[in-house]
């Protein structure tokens, strides 16, 4: 009987070893050379995905600082900015798109060692962005009222959210070029840089948020348009940065380097190649921005309450979204750059290492989260003593069990969504954009919006049905994504 729990608790052992194993994460036939061991393969991502984790999870935390601070306010005005989320985000999906090609197509020239060329697509992309940006910021002024109505903001939350919307997409230009430097640094892996640049812009914002919302160290209280007004400083202070790293590169040794006297001049071949990438990109982002509205607005119809308890819950599952998007830089990154040295069996061996990261990390996550789930919901509830009427008080209880029960599902969701991020992560490295795009047409737009309109307007049930939606997305999604990275008909695309 020792023997054999002996010969069995070997053979699970080597079938870990090998799961987690570079060289055996391709199969022999594909493999075109050698192959780095454990240590080197996984330090390689580490070296790129340790700042890129850090800089998404710890803008997520100042983001809550964000937010908690506007919660303090009260319900109305937590839902109201909450609001002003998928409206932004749809305005902004093309420089998204565009970005994902600065990526792709930067990554492949580093591996390739064209420094040339990689510098001519991040100067073409700031003219087409810097274009692109004044002129959606003009139309997002004018579209303000109409389409936070169409978001769900109502007579508690339209002025508010109205006033915010306002003054953040004025500043649309300045993050469009700090996001495309930004962009352009993560290709060639330069992710300490990029988390330089946000993480201190985003410091700005926090500190400017307690001044400004507050009226604290001497400034006005001004309450959401406070908000505004400190994320637009961030927005400064960070496209300062970026600025910086691109135009003072010998002294920090960077593969990117722009300045005014370059030839700004677009590039016939150079913005094909952008927009070949990004243009299924563009179609991907417009589909989940499209999506992302319609499942916001579909909660929103629930009400005030239910709909600042999901945007609580929203909050957790972006942070944890950002770990597996700082795995999926990481996967972009080095799944471009070795396409560009002709090595797709590195490019499929590293693709592989983050997802075996994301796996770990996401199990962490469920069971952190179902654990410590009333604890952390109860961060963002409204400060009792400010509240002026029972109603108020009853409102936002009702809010914290209404989010601790749905954190359940967020829980959930983890293993499916890490993965489904870093594989659609790599496949956009390899320029694989129009699958990734047709994946998220068919599971953002048509999936989840349907049974989430399903659940609330045929069966009247809440918000944790809701949420299942997004679950049942996720499962389908992360089984196609896996499907299309294992056929390897990314291989061969060219960028």
């Amino acid at each position: 009987m020792k023997v054999c729990n002996t010969s069995v608790v070997t053979a699970i052992g080597t079938r870990v070893t090998g799961f987690f194993l570079p060289s055996r994460m391709v199969k022999e036939e594909n493999k075109v050379g050698e192959f780095p061991g454990f240590r080197e393969a996984y330090g390689e991502l580490i070296k790129i995905a340790a700042p890129s984790v850090a800089e998404m999870v710890l803008m997520s935390l100042i983001g809550w600082a964000d937010s908690i601070m506007v919660g303090r306010l009260g319900t109305a005005p937590f839902a109201a900015v909450g609001l002003t989320d998928q409206p932004r985000m749809i305005l902004m999906s093309i420089f998204f798109a565009l970005n994902v090609g600065v990526t792709a197509i930067v990554a492949r020239r580093k591996g390739q060692n064209d420094r040339k060329s990689a510098n001519l697509a991040l100067r073409n992309a700031l003219v087409v962005l810097s274009l692109l940006s004044v002129t959606m910021a003009i139309v997002g002024t004018f579209v303000n009222r109409p389409l936070l109505r169409l978001a769900g903001a109502n007579e508690d939350t339209l002025d508010l959210a109205a006033g915010y919307f306002r003054i953040l997409i004025m500043a649309l230009p300045i993050n469009a070029l700090t996001m495309a430097i930004c962009a352009a640094q993560r290709g060639v892996g330069n992710t300490r840089i990029t988390f330089i640049v946000n993480l201190t812009a985003n410091l700005v914002n926090v500190f400017f948020n307690y001044c400004l919302i507050f009226g604290r160290l001497g400034f006005p209280a001004l309450g959401v348009q406070g908000a505004a007004l400190a994320t637009v400083i961030g927005f400064v202070i960070g496209l300062v940065l970026a600025i910086y790293s691109v135009s003072h590169s010998k002294k920090h040794d960077s593969f990117l380097e722009v300045h005014l006297r370059d030839n700004w001049k677009l590039n016939r071949d150079t913005l094909n190649s952008l927009f070949k990438i990004g243009g299924s990109a563009m179609l991907e982002q417009v589909a989940a921005r499209i999506g992302f509205f319609a499942y916001a607005a579909i909660v929103a119809s629930l009400g005030t309450v239910a709909f600042a308890a999901h945007q609580v819950c929203m909050k957790f599952l972006n942070i944890t979204f950002t770990i597996g998007d700082g795995l999926g830089i990481a996967g972009t990154s080095l799944v471009g750059q070795m396409l560009g040295k002709g090595r797709h069996d590195l490019a499929q061996m590293y693709g592989l290492i983050s997802q075996r990261f994301a796996m770990i990390i996401s199990l962490t996550l469920l069971g952190f989260l179902i654990g410590f789930r009333h604890t952390l919901v109860g961060f963002f509830g409204a400060d009792v003593a400010s509240l002026k009427t029972a109603l108020e008080v009853l409102e936002n209880k009702e809010m914290l069990r209404i989010a601790a029960d749905v954190m359940i599902v967020v829980a959930l969701i983890q293993p499916f969504q890490t993965t489904s991020v870093v594989i659609s992560g790599c496949l956009r490295g390899a320029g694989d954009t129009t699958y990734v795009a047709m994946i998220m047409f068919i599971c953002v737009v048509g999936i989840r919006p349907l049974l989430s309109l399903t659940a609330t307007h045929v069966f009247h049930l809440g918000l944790v049905f809701v949420w299942l939606s997004t679950l049942i997305d996720m499962m389908i999604r992360v089984s196609l994504m896996l499907r299309r990275f294992y056929q390897g008909k990314w291989f061969g695309i060219k960028v």
